[in-house]
């Protein structure tokens, strides 16, 4: 089998290496020239853990090459994925489908015999029709054919989630190209994945759905995480006694400052303007949708109202600039909300992020970057976590304490226990659980 794979972003170069590791031939293509040398030369762009030596392996098995020439790497492929991205758009939220339009019109100038033309991008439901006419106007109908096969990866855990995913699903009604399909993924049929066939605007709809039902679990312990806090609970020992029911799922229970990243925010937002478009309008996610945003900037007011009801003159230690670990994506993270709201009511801002900061340089201005967690804490006035990385997790208290002017700890993540907190002297509040004294000044009291 040969493919291409249009898109050297994050879906695209995890997917070539992982379909090359399954013994495909694949040649990833890029129009980024200083992208396509990078990669030439072993370079990864992106911070994925593992995805660097999987590349290098692959490139030396000759499975897997980079190029800039797109009619070459399709002629005489069996299949092309269209892994392009597709962002929101400016002023109403829809996909920007320019990208896999401009892909599809190159892709059907280079087709040489039968090919399964696939989208990997996340797409609105119907692109595949347009994109089956965009062909059609280049080629004869029998020498294609047009297949949904949305990507489900996490970031930080991409290649296994490839590798040993949940669930592939592949939206065609031909007998052929559910045969290349096959091939495609043989090697997850050897390991019994679900391999779920269905129309190609039913498998549009699923990805957009499972994002979307993922971004309102967020947003529902989210809101219970604030409730909690107010009737005196614990939201930990909620999720966990939600989340042990089958039919909740523990998954995605797990309070925070609001989500973000490449998908959930641009997804949401794409759905709910199908479905207005639809004349069926999805009225909780655009509930979603609205806490989520308003949520980022109650995470500044929570940090203002730890020091006490002002951030004039203060000095706010910031530890994780990224969406989440384990990743250098920057894409709608709270940080880029919080921060910023911060700098406004006149904070000094110091951060870091173990694999986010050059990212962060191209987002962020006014803040002092720093070059390790301790550097951060130095003379801070709140110390606040934004991103879960495990580094973060195993922090030296006492020595965090003498660094910093007041010993004030804002869990935007939860990932210390409250009474462990108190006992190593802090103030220390999270999300969901009542706050913590220093267990000196209690004992005082």
């Amino acid at each position: 089998m040969r493919i291409a794979m249009i898109g050297a972003g994050y879906v695209g170069l995890v997917s070539a290496a992982c379909f090359a590791e399954f013994g495909v031939e694949v040649v990833c293509v890029d129009k980024d020239e200083g992208k396509i040398a990078r990669l030439e030369r072993g370079e990864i762009p992106i911070y994925e853990p593992g995805l660097d030596a999987l590349v290098a392996s692959n490139v030396a098995a000759g499975r897997l090459k980079f190029s800039r020439d797109l009619a070459g790497a399709v002629a005489g492929a069996n299949a092309v994925f269209i892994a392009v991205g597709t962002p929101s758009r400016r002023g109403d939220g829809h996909a920007d489908l320019s990208f896999v339009y401009a892909a599809a019109e190159e892709v059907a100038a280079a087709i040489t015999g039968y090919c399964v033309v696939i989208t990997k991008s996340t797409v609105p439901v119907g692109t595949g029709d347009e994109l089956e006419r965009i062909l059609a106007a280049r080629l004869p109908v029998d020498t294609f054919d047009v297949v949904a096969n949305p990507e489900f990866l996490r970031e930080g855990s991409a290649i296994n989630d490839f590798m040993r995913p949940d669930r592939v699903i592949i939206g065609t009604a031909s007998a052929r190209a559910r045969d290349v399909m096959r091939q495609l993924y043989r090697v997850l049929y050897l390991i019994e994945t679900p391999i779920i066939f269905t129309s190609r605007r039913t498998a549009e709809l699923i990805k957009y759905a499972s994002n979307a039902f993922l971004a309102m679990k967020i947003t529902f312990i989210n809101e219970i995480a604030d409730l909690s806090e107010q009737l005196g609970g614990d939201v930990h020992d909620v999720a966990r006694g939600i989340g042990l029911d089958g039919r909740i799922g523990r998954k995605f229970l797990h309070a925070g400052p609001g989500y973000g990243g490449s998908c959930f925010p641009k997804d949401t937002l794409a759905l709910a303007h199908t479905a207005q478009m639809a004349g069926q309008p999805l009225r909780l996610v655009e509930t979603v949708i609205a806490v989520n945003d308003a949520r980022k900037q109650r995470m500044a007011d929570r940090i203002v109202a730890v020091c006490g009801g002002s951030v004039e003159g203060r000095t706010v230690a910031v530890l994780g600039l990224t969406f989440k670990p384990n990743t250098d994506d920057m894409r709608e993270a709270p940080s880029l909300a919080i921060i910023p709201a911060l700098l406004r009511r006149g904070a000094t801002v110091r951060v870091f992020d173990p694999e986010g900061m050059a990212e962060a340089r191209k987002m962020l201005d006014g803040v002092i970057w720093c070059t390790g967690t301790y550097e951060t804490a130095e003379g801070a006035d709140v110390l606040v976590v934004l991103t879960e990385w495990n580094e973060f997790r195993v922090l030296n208290l006492a020595r965090l304490k003498e660094l910093m002017r007041t010993p004030v700890i804002c869990d935007l993540r939860n990932i210390y226990n409250p009474a462990e907190m108190a006992a190593a002297g802090f103030h220390y509040t999270s999300i969901g659980r009542p706050p913590v004294r220093p267990a000196a000044t209690t004992a005082e009291a």
